[in-house]
């Protein structure tokens, strides 16, 4: 497992085995989020992720974040599923969408660099996505 905390209450990975759930709940993370779709290779199953979630006793959200197939109902559920129980980990196939969605809920709250020095720190490089976080920046105000 890769973890890379983004923040005290957030954590991404690329995408975790069923093994680890149990076991990042035990590590006292309290949400999962899982941001990829059930179609890419290599993506285990939802409804399979779900019950491991639930068994370990964590809140789980399913937000498929499909390649360039950013949504406003994307950003605004992940910003929703961090206000449930803390510590969140989220996950995709390389922890880049999960943290592009935490940048793009961030946007008009914290500065431009902070957001990109925070993921570039975790090894995330979101130059990409500049322009609509301050396209969301505008809009928040």
């Amino acid at each position: 497992m890769d973890l890379r905390q983004l923040t005290p209450n957030l954590a991404v990975s690329p995408q975790i085995e069923l093994s680890d759930v149990a076991l990042l709940a035990r590590s006292g993370f309290k949400t999962l989020v899982n941001n990829r779709p059930d179609e890419e290779d290599g993506a285990i199953d939802h409804e399979v992720m779900a019950k491991a979630a639930a068994d370990a006793g964590m809140e789980y959200h399913y937000l498929p974040f499909r390649p360039g197939q950013i949504t406003p109902d994307l950003i605004q559920g992940f910003s929703a599923a961090l206000e449930g129980p803390r510590p969140a980990i989220a996950f995709c196939r390389s922890g880049n969408r999960s943290t592009v969605l935490w940048a793009l809920g961030q946007a008009g709250k914290m500065s431009e660099a902070e957001v990109l020095n925070t993921a570039a720190e975790a090894g995330y490089d979101l130059s990409g996505v500049v322009p609509l976080m301050r396209s969301l920046a505008g809009a928040s105000r």
